[in-house]
């Protein structure tokens, strides 16, 4: 039986990681999920022609360009998918919102305030004409994340008091690990801060529904200097030694940030992200304490959510390991029988559902850029507090 409904055709910027996850999203949605609008994957676009063929060739991405401009001038392609560094978000979401394209960007939305307040100007002028943005917080659509989001709404853990969030990784703990463009601040536009930071700062406001009022922080960067690489190795350039491979480059952002904060509901919070956490991979960590309750989450062990009733008998009271795979349990009816769990790849599956059930129904999806906004002005705080070593309000 051919499929009827109305085709909506994608065009993405940029092949790498975040291309790869993208991609197997965009194709995996209309597999499990009964989607108003049908993805097709129009064209994949990058600088190198052959990779992004590559990519078009594994994932199925009908055509390929190298110039994301061309995206734009497309009768066949509806939503720009932007998968690119930091520093060319802003260009590439004004001039497809402007161009009439739905836009799904990677976060966090910009390198600055700035670019994210005028990429927020342009979505809401594009709202007005039914052009739709979204920023890409992947982690909110984690099945436990999502659940957890449900308890604290439902009132389960009363007035919140505490959060804790932390993101630790350790593949930049080697010194010698080469630099790479989220190594140099005009690309990447901080460090761990801006990369994964701002993931646990979206979880928290996201999961606890407050905002983050003032924050005090703090800024390393540990190893100043690493093996130039790539792109990034002088041309003919070599080191006093003669060899080209020891040649080393700035490192011009964070290694890691730590911060606390007060939140706009009267709960405090402490916050780390490093990438120098040794032995730790992916642990993205959220523990939020109320009057009533606590809940806790780590993406190491992602489909159990740690649920503490502070209302039970305290004799049998204690935390519960809740098993989020259940089909009452948000986005799971979709996949598997109950206990077999979900993994990274599908936060990007559930983003492109949410994404293409508000386009079909004329909604704003969340998280919209204005919540990217809100977190773009977290991450200028923190990094403006490690300066001066005050507190900052937002």
């Amino acid at each position: 039986m051919s499929d009827t409904r109305p085709d909506l055709g994608v065009g993405m910027v940029g092949y790498a990681f975040m291309g790869a996850a993208h991609s197997q999203a965009w194709r995996t949605a209309p597999a499990f999920f009964d989607l108003p609008l049908t993805p097709r994957l129009r064209a994949v676009c990058g600088r190198n022609e052959d990779a992004a063929g590559d990519v078009a060739r594994r994932f199925g991405w009908e055509s390929v360009e190298t110039d994301w401009r061309e995206l734009l001038t497309r009768d066949d392609i509806d939503v720009i998918d932007i998968c690119t560094p930091g520093h060319t978000h802003a260009e590439i979401a004004i001039a497809a919102l402007r161009a009439g394209k739905h836009v799904l960007c990677e976060k966090p939305l910009a390198n600055t305030v700035e670019e994210a307040e005028a990429m927020t100007a342009a979505a809401e002028a594009a709202a007005e004409h039914g052009v739709r943005a979204m920023v890409g917080f992947t982690y909110r659509r984690t099945p436990a994340v999502a659940f957890a989001r449900q308890l604290v709404a439902s009132g389960r853990l009363g007035t919140i008091r505490h959060v804790r969030g932390q993101y630790l990784q350790d593949w930049l703990a080697d010194e010698n690990a080469p630099l790479s463009w989220r190594l140099d601040k005009s690309l990447a536009g901080s460090g761990a801060l801006g990369d994964i930071g701002a993931h646990v700062i979206d979880m928290a406001q996201f999961v606890t529904g407050s905002s983050i009022s003032s924050v005090s922080g703090l800024l390393e960067t540990f190893v100043r200097t690493r093996p130039l690489q790539g792109e990034h190795a002088t041309l003919g350039g070599t080191s006093p030694a003669g060899d080209a491979a020891s040649e080393r480059g700035p490192v011009t952002v964070d290694d890691a940030a730590a911060f606390t904060a007060r939140f706009v509901g009267g709960a405090i919070g402490v916050f780390e992200a490093t990438r120098f956490a040794t032995g730790r991979k992916n642990a993205l960590r959220l523990e939020v304490n109320g009057t009533l309750g606590s809940l806790a989450f780590d993406f190491e062990d992602l489909n159990v959510l740690e649920f503490f009733d502070a209302t039970e008998d305290p004799s049998v009271a204690g935390f519960r390991r809740i098993l989020v795979t259940e089909a009452t349990h948000p986005y799971v009816a979709a996949w598997w029988p109950p206990g077999h769990g979900l993994g990274y790849e599908h936060g990007f599956t559930h983003q492109v559902v949410d994404l293409v059930t508000d386009i079909a129904k004329g909604a704003d999806p969340a998280p919209s850029f204005a919540d990217g906004l809100a977190v773009q002005r977290v991450l200028a705080a923190v990094e403006a507090s490690a300066a001066d070593g005050t507190t900052h309000t937002l």
